[in-house]
């Protein structure tokens, strides 16, 4: 295992990785250049076997080291970007108008590249390693797609690591906890169906858009006064479409959002009481709802064992000073959430810089973490996977 310095050598090379993916981003499965980019390095590097086509676009690449037999474990990195209008004007912006890499999977690509590149190169480790490039995690499918393919038992994967850059915390830096790291994600649409009117005779209608905003109001209250203040809960209403005229009271109006918790049992909890209080506000004014819920990502939970042998490799590169084992779960989710259903595993964080915050259009991965996420997945290698000589 080594520390920082023996990766530095990579940053040129992963910065002008990063920087080709970055410009030419593409969304959920449909990342056919991305992959054919992706699986032409790999074979440059000369790894062991190349699958591309999993779950549409994914790849699983094998490197087996030259340390006798072993198990496989496996790293996963994310593909896919996000349908936003990118503002960051560095000179390496999206050339794709409408389309970025605004929550770093350029950067998670290059560090796997890099390692891919150390690893085979060095092959300082016994058993293999399988290197997983996963489309679709900004919808929250790829991951369980992937599973489904069968990537774990057809190339026989032990256990699975995974790396997400996070801004905020400083470039060097990691954190981690075993346990519910980041939370389920759940996805509801409401339609209130009132009655419409002329918007100067609302006393002739059932205005829906006043009972929608009381509905929203009242879903925080699901939060702030029925939840238990230590289970994390959030509700977030991020849709509103209604009359697109204004002098017009619609029939209906339509409301979406999300639902992010850290304890799988207020999940059933949220479902159940979302629509009962939007059903009891909206028959109090003589309207209705119709409800519609969407399970997606899990809890992401990460296992024990694992969670230590990533808090020792994380060590061993930058030292524990660096490295909080004990870092706060946060609300995003992660479709990796399925892998570690699968197989035992864990997520670790790693340091942004002060950058914009992630899914922003403002914001970009800081090439100067690519040697600390090489060198982090370099080490959960030569250690789950250390020799006996």
């Amino acid at each position: 295992m080594n520390g920082i310095d023996a990766f530095q050598h990579l940053l040129a090379e992963a910065t002008a990785w990063r920087h080709h993916l970055h410009e030419n981003p593409e969304l959920e499965y449909r990342l056919y250049n991305t992959a054919r980019f992706l699986a032409e390095k790999l074979a440059s590097f000369g790894v062991d076997h190349i699958e591309t086509g999993i779950a549409e676009t994914g790849i699983v690449a094998l490197i087996d080291g030259k340390c006798g037999n072993g198990p496989t474990i496996a790293l996963r990195a994310d593909m896919d970007a996000l349908p936003i209008l990118e503002r960051s004007e560095k000179l390496w912006s999206s050339k794709v108008s409408g389309k970025m890499h605004a929550c770093g999977h350029d950067g998670h690509m290059a560090m796997l590249l890099g390692a891919a590149k150390y690893l085979a190169t060095t092959r300082r480790f016994k058993g293999s390693v399988a290197l997983i490039f996963q489309p679709a995690e900004e919808s929250g499918e790829g991951g369980q797609r992937m599973v489904q393919a069968g990537i774990m038992d057809r190339f026989s994967i032990a256990k699975v690591f995974g790396l997400h850059n996070v801004p905020g915390i400083d470039v060097g830096k990691f954190g981690i906890c075993p346990g519910p790291i980041m939370a389920a994600l759940d996805e509801f649409d409401l339609i209130v169906k009132g009655r419409g009117g002329h918007a100067a005779k609302p006393h002739e209608a059932i205005d829906p858009v006043v009972i929608a905003a009381q509905i929203i109001v009242g879903l925080q209250t699901l939060v702030s006064r029925n939840t238990n203040p230590m289970e994390a809960l959030v509700i977030s209403v991020t849709k509103l479409n209604a009359a697109q005229a204004y002098n017009v009271i619609p029939d209906e109006v339509e409301l979406a959002g999300s639902v992010r918790t850290l304890v799988a049992g207020l999940r059933d909890f949220a479902q159940g009481q979302i629509v009962a209080a939007a059903r009891g506000i909206a028959r109090g004014f003589g309207a209705d709802v119709e409800f519609g819920y969407r399970r997606s990502a899990p809890v992401t939970i990460n296992h024990p064992e694992e969670t230590n042998l990533a808090v020792k490799a994380a060590c061993n590169l930058v030292g524990p000073a660096c490295v909080d084992e004990k870092t706060s779960p946060r609300m995003g989710s992660e479709d990796f959430a399925y892998m570690l259903e699968a197989r035992p595993g864990a997520i670790i964080f790693l340091g942004n810089g002060s950058t914009s915050s992630l899914h922003h259009p403002g914001y970009d991965f800081n090439d100067d973490a690519l040697p600390y996420g090489i060198g982090y997945w370099a080490n959960v290698v030569e250690t789950v996977l250390a020799s006996d000589v």
